[in-house]
């Protein structure tokens, strides 16, 4: 079995692997390791094929270096032969391994959502910027010996006719202009390097105790526009306000939520203010992601995503509505 060489190969013989549910778009098989009842390490399996070694390779290394670099993230863990990523050959097919620290604390989520008590949640989206920051920090300053992609690589309009169907061909036309939109932006390393790619609250621990962030999940790390983090949390923080019915209240409430996120950033790096005027057209970033992401877990499949899953992103694409429709009346 795998995780029998697993064990071998990383000295996890008296360790209880414990799997990791699988969740809509899940491209690994995870497990959580554990010694006497407490979670020490994760281990990933990726058995897709749809990754180099060299992309493996890349994300470990970068991994690394922001954990001896004092970057708030669950560091990754070297085999007993040394390695960051191990490779294993199996019924004609391989699989890259990796282990990494299980980070302190714990998922928001699993807490209900409830943050520390008696503390503001300003604490926790500025310490969410701060975490955010410190990475993007070193990211400027990272000379990788692996490395990963870029977005213009996989987000091209080839790739995406042949992903999305015709049917789609508005979805498609808007896209496209979003596209040719980012090719005009800055590249320079001020505005640009190795991202997370996916930092949001499913990606983080948060201590309650200290109310520290550590990240994890550096499996989408791409060469983007650090701003694209910086919308993702944008579009993560819409569930705290989602509630509220008049369009132009829940529009204020984000401005004061982003505004918190951006104070805990700023305490480790800068963005320009040029970058921050274009957050609309990142958030569109996130949204073609998202579009890209569920047409291609569903073609893994042999299928298409459902229209409702996808109908009010990619209508505002088309429609040009900024932020997701956040801002509109309901």
């Amino acid at each position: 079995m795998m995780t029998e060489k697993a064990k071998k190969l990383y000295a996890l013989d008296s360790f209880e692997l414990r799997p990791v549910p699988g969740h809509e778009g899940g491209r690994n098989q995870v497990y959580i390791c554990s010694l006497n009842g407490e979670n020490r390490y994760v281990l990933r399996i990726s058995a897709l094929g749809d990754r180099t070694e060299e992309e493996y390779l890349a994300e470990t290394e970068f991994v690394r270096y922001l954990a001896l670099n004092g970057a708030p993230v669950a560091d990754v863990i070297p085999s007993v032969r040394g390695k960051l990523v191990e490779r294993i050959e199996y019924s004609e097919a391989t699989a890259f391994l990796s282990l990494f620290e299980y980070a302190k604390g714990m998922l928001l989520s699993d807490n209900g959502y409830r943050y520390r008590e008696g503390v503001p949640l300003d604490e926790y989206f500025c310490n969410t910027g701060k975490a955010l920051g410190a990475i993007h920090r070193l990211s400027r300053q990272y000379r990788p010996v692996h490395r990963r992609g870029a977005f213009s690589d996989k987000y091209t309009m080839e790739y995406i006719d042949r992903l999305i169907p015709d049917a789609y061909t508005d979805l498609k036309q808007a896209v496209c202009r979003r596209l040719e939109e980012y090719r005009t932006l800055p590249t320079d390393p001020k505005d640009y390097g190795l991202v997370h790619f996916d930092f949001s609250d499913g990606n983080y621990h948060v201590d309650l105790e200290t109310g520290d962030i550590t990240a994890f999940d550096f499996d989408n790390c791409i060469y983007c526009w650090y701003m694209f983090d910086l919308a993702h949390l944008w579009t993560h923080g819409v569930g705290w306000y989602r509630h509220i019915r008049d369009a132009g209240q829940r529009m204020a409430c984000m401005d004061r939520y982003f505004g918190k996120i951006l104070e805990g950033y700023r305490s480790e790096t800068d963005v320009s203010e040029r970058m921050l005027e274009k957050l609309p057209l990142f958030i569109d970033m996130t949204i073609i992601e998202f579009v890209i992401d569920e047409f291609e877990c569903c073609a893994r499949e042999g299928g298409e995503p459902d229209r409702e899953d996808i109908g009010n992103a990619v209508y505002c694409l088309v429609n040009d509505i900024p932020y997701g429709g956040f801002g509109e009346e309901w």
